[in-house]
């Protein structure tokens, strides 16, 4: 039996959902489907003896559309606020050193050398011009500034949003508001005050959570969908009819089923949505089979907090890669949100993996939970074995936006556009944070919405 809808949108991790969300609110007949028998895609969390673990995204930036999004859903009370002044560390030398927050305290910390910081300050009042040709983040931080503030700062920065690898993302894709500052005015200071002007003040985005976890969000939207949500429902095969209508094949728990629909949201992850086009859209398909994703390994540890020797007063740190380390990064969870740890405990989650390391992800957990053990017992003074482990390893954790990745997306944007009824969403198109991911999702669902 075939079932019809207006709009039928696949994948129900965070884009999926606030499409999904975004188009049943204006009253559109939706369906949303989703392979698994859970919703959120890699945003989870479980609570075991009191700890309360991420095993994706630690946090997210509450941006003032994602603040709507909760006041809709009824969730703003849930939300909490981590510290906005607590200090974020990056390992020098085997040491701890405070990241300045401002341009004033950047330029009077000892972390970075004279050079780097005569660097900074000839940014703000000097002129250049990029390259026509699309530019790593590695290659623009040396040009304009130097190899030092890539490697203590900006390097570690990269790992701590893509995992990825400074010398083959793209600036003007990965941080596009840096190409366009540079490019308008020759400046990166001087371009993005000048982007402020005439514009209404912006929320400052606050780094948040939920009170019980950032599982929330997904498990609200899917309240709100009801049964206009199906899980367990794999689709396998997409086509056209010759009543110019899209259909879908699936397979689900009683077996096969089809769908048909005028419009179709595909909020899978690229290397998913890639075969799925394969017929009804091969070059866009091959454009999205070319897009690459880095695994990355979650390892969150629970201690005592008398067998801790640091204060853990902070966000946590990032690391280097000259330093030697597998950790990329740890975030002190139980210092950032309260009820994360029991009390006298405190929950540490570390990251692995990434581009420039892609065969850590791939150790068992116990290795995996042994390595960063071992890597953070010296930096944080750590006095006995964890109280309590937990290790998540996504295959495919973020997708890399590489050189080229900007004329990718807009050649495959150009190709939807003579096609209709189709729609892709997800993190591969304009960033990874949850937030952007919404605001494209909702501006899809617009876009159908209003025909």
């Amino acid at each position: 039996m075939t079932t019809t809808h207006s709009v039928i949108v696949v994948g129900a991790g965070i884009s999926g959902l606030a499409s999904a969300y975004a188009l049943k609110k204006a009253g559109e007949d939706v369906l949303l489907l989703e392979s698994s028998r859970s919703v959120g895609g890699i945003i989870k969390s479980v609570v075991e003896q009191d700890f309360l673990f991420e095993t994706g995204p630690q946090s997210f930036s509450a941006t003032t559309a994602l603040n709507k999004l909760f006041n809709d859903l009824k969730i703003s009370a849930d939300v909490l606020t981590a510290p906005s002044r607590a200090p974020r560390y990056i390992l020098v030398n085997g040491q701890l050193r405070a990241v300045p927050l401002s341009p004033p305290a950047l330029l009077a910390s000892s972390l970075l050398s004279w050079r780097t910081k005569f660097s900074l300050v000839r940014e703000a009042f000097g002129k250049t011009v990029p390259p026509s040709d699309d530019e790593s983040i590695a290659g623009f931080v040396r040009r304009k500034f130097t190899s030092e503030l890539l490697e203590l700062l900006v390097g570690p920065f990269v790992s701590g949003i893509y995992a990825g690898d400074p010398e083959k993302l793209s600036l003007r894709a990965a941080f596009p508001q840096i190409h366009e500052a540079e490019e308008q005015a020759g400046s990166i200071v001087r371009g993005m005050k000048a982007a402020g002007k005439g514009t209404s003040p912006r929320q400052k985005p606050t780094l948040a959570n939920f009170r019980n976890g950032n599982e929330t969000l997904p498990r609200s939207i899917s309240q709100f969908l009801g049964t206009s949500l199906r899980t367990g429902v794999r689709v396998t095969q997409i086509s056209r009819n010759s009543s110019n209508e899209v259909e879908l094949e699936a397979t689900t728990g009683s077996g096969p089923a089809q769908f048909r629909t005028r419009q179709i949201v595909l909020a899978t992850p690229a290397y998913v949505s890639a075969p799925l086009i394969e017929t009804f859209l091969p070059a866009a398909s091959a454009i999205l089979a070319q897009l690459e994703y880095v695994s990355v390994a979650v390892v969150s540890l629970g201690y005592r907090r008398a067998d801790v020797g640091h204060s853990l007063d902070g966000f946590g740190f990032l690391v280097p890669r000259s330093a030697g380390l597998r950790v990329l990064g740890t975030v002190w969870n139980s210092s950032l949100f309260p009820n994360r740890a029991p009390q006298d405990h405190f929950l540490l989650t570390s990251f692995l993996g990434g581009a420039t390391d892609p065969s850590a992800a791939m150790l068992s957990s116990s290795s995996l939970v042994n390595q960063t053990h071992r890597e953070l017992s010296p930096i944080l003074g750590l006095k006995a074995e964890p109280v309590l482990t937990r290790v998540t390893a996504h295959e495919h954790a973020i997708p890399q936006y590489a050189i080229g990745h900007t004329h990718r997306i807009v050649g495959l944007k150009r190709m939807l556009s003579n096609v209709s009824g189709l729609h892709l969403v997800g993190n591969y198109l304009q960033g990874p944070s949850i937030g952007a991911c919404v605001e494209q999702a909702q501006a899809v669902a617009e876009s159908i919405r209003i025909g």
